[in-house]
């Protein structure tokens, strides 16, 4: 039986996966410096207020709302402020999902989305299960990560459907800046193009600079219509409680919301016990995203002591998110120098490919792991490079 095309023609693990599971098998203790599941990474949660909330009489309760419960609505548009109301939310089960029914809301097979690059790798597979292509669009360094708008305007073809941002960017930690959204939604009102802003990382400006967007919320009145998501996953840290949300503005936006809704009520996939306990959970999240930034910060200036001593790497800055590029000679590829790591000294990193960034010379590491894994991953690694 022949399967879908838009699935990958083999599942076989890349190389790097594949050294990670005989690894595992092995029992050799890793040293992952790639780690982004904030669960497993030492920080205390309020235990008993997320089982109680996760408890209420409300998670027995099935009202199916195609939009997302209310009182959850509600409190996702008091977190994000800006004007936004719950008329202006559509709950999805995750981020992930929330780009799939935008994609089925934006193209037909065969249309393409904008993608600047270097970017998160998912997009490509989660555009090629809804028919659609996505084009990656090369943005450009120039003491900070810039939007190469003329090349993404040249890029808008008869297909082109939507133009996918994400601020601030994985893994670069670029937040576009004002003048960039300015131009950028002036390009998608002029080419008829919708805008997609994935703002989960929002709320975790490091090294920003003062001309940041810090949100695409502060345009209320955007000229093309913009989709902005987000979730539970990085605003609480709670990446198990699946929940995320799509706010609409700009021209058309009743009637979008309308269809994603009507896209929604296919599926009703967003569980009732995570909306009832979203209020309590969201009460909860700042006290989580301060330990959090702690964790960043604190890894980010042990990085920096540690590059004293090898003045041949380098990182850039980090505007925001939660990883950091690593910039190393390039004697041999990202791949077989994180392959390497992996398989010589116990430590893993990602290459700098995995996030389509072009050339060799960087490795994406992440500013969430545990303090002292992180020390001894950076002691042993930054002598192997």
């Amino acid at each position: 039986m022949r399967l879908s095309s838009r699935l990958p023609p083999s599942f076989e693990p890349n190389a790097l996966s594949a050294a990670l599971a005989r690894s595992g098998s092995e029992g050799r203790e890793i040293l992952d410096l790639t780690m982004s599941n904030p669960t497993r990474c030492g920080f205390a949660y309020p235990e008993a207020e997320i089982r109680a909330a996760l408890s209420t009489p409300g998670v027995l309760a099935y009202d199916p709302d195609p939009q997302g419960s209310q009182t959850a609505r509600e409190a996702i548009a008091g977190h994000h402020g800006q004007g936004l109301r719950a008329d202006h939310l559509l709950l999805t089960a995750s981020t992930s999902e929330g780009y799939g029914l935008l994609f089925k809301l934006l193209g037909d097979a065969g249309d393409e989305v904008l993608v600047p690059s270097p970017s998160y790798p998912l997009f490509d597979w989660l555009a090629r299960l809804e028919g659609l292509h996505a084009r990656p669009v090369p943005s450009y360094f120039h003491d900070r990560w810039h939007l190469d708008l003329g090349a993404l305007e040249s890029a808008v073809t008869s297909r082109t459907r939507a133009v996918v941002v994400v601020n601030p960017n994985n893994p670069t930690g670029q937040f576009l800046s004002r003048t960039e959204w300015e131009a950028l939604t002036a390009l998608c009102a002029r080419q008829g193009l919708a805008l997609l802003v994935d703002e989960v990382f929002a709320d975790y400006a490091l090294e920003a600079p003062a001309d940041r967007l810090a949100t695409a919320l502060l345009d209320p009145d955007p000229p093309c219509p913009v989709f902005l998501l987000s979730g539970l996953s990085k605003v609480a840290a709670l990446p198990q409680l699946k929940l995320g949300w799509i706010a609409v503005r700009g021209p058309g936006a009743a009637q979008h919301l309308e269809a994603l809704a009507f896209l929604a009520d296919q599926y009703l996939s967003v569980s009732a016990p995570v909306q009832a306990a979203a209020p309590t959970l969201l009460s909860l999240a700042g006290g989580i995203r301060d330990q959090v930034r702690a964790r960043l910060w604190s890894n980010l200036a042990t990085l920096d002591g540690a590059l004293a001593a090898h003045p041949r790497l380098s990182r850039r800055s980090v505007e925001g998110g939660w990883s950091v590029l690593l910039r190393r000679p390039a004697i041999d590829s990202d791949a077989a120098c994180a392959l390497r790591l992996l398989e010589q000294h116990s430590v893993l990193v990602h290459p700098g490919s995995y996030f389509d960034l072009h050339g060799d010379g960087t490795l994406v590491l992440s500013l969430l792991s545990r303090e002292a894994t992180f020390r001894e991953g950076l002691r042993i690694g930054l002598a192997g490079l």
